[in-house]
């Protein structure tokens, strides 16, 4: 559990930044909760709307509950003229779900993401850190097998 009195205190010492108190709380509960987020507003006395917009910056750091799996679909120029666009609405009718949205079941979370530095090989996503690319839908349907 996340000693929300140990971060406070580093940050009001100024040791740790509140980026680095977000990933903590991220880290432990999986995301940062709008319960942490007001608690956080409380104690720093920062208005609940600034923390959030802080939060809520980082397209890495989750601010909702997320699935067992995150995918992120790249969406840069290159893997976008390679496909990505076609990847992206195979998996939300493979999933069942909307960008930014997690299975009913819990599994999958999906999202766009920026450029993941491998255009020569693109399209390219990103599941929970591991990079897949040179994709295309039947690559995409095994890899999901994979996971399920």
């Amino acid at each position: 559990m996340v000693n929300m009195e140990r971060l406070i205190k580093n940050y009001s010492c100024g040791e740790i930044t509140l980026l680095e108190i977000f990933e903590e709380i991220a880290r432990q509960d999986g995301y940062v909760s709008f319960d942490k987020l007001n608690s956080l507003s409380r104690e720093l006395r920062i208005p609940l709307a600034k923390l959030y917009e802080a939060a809520s910056f980082y397209s890495f750091l989750p601010t909702a509950k997320q699935g067992k799996y995150i995918i992120r679909v790249c969406n840069s120029p290159s893997c976008y003229l390679k496909g990505s666009k076609s990847l992206i609405a195979f998996l939300k009718k493979e999933l069942k779900i909307g960008l930014g949205e997690t299975t009913k079941d819990g599994r999958f979370t999906l999202k766009k993401a920026s450029c993941m530095g491998c255009c020569d090989k693109a399209p390219a996503m990103l599941i929970n850190g591991k990079l897949y690319c040179s994709l295309n839908k039947s690559k995409v349907r095994e890899i999901l097998r994979g996971l399920k």
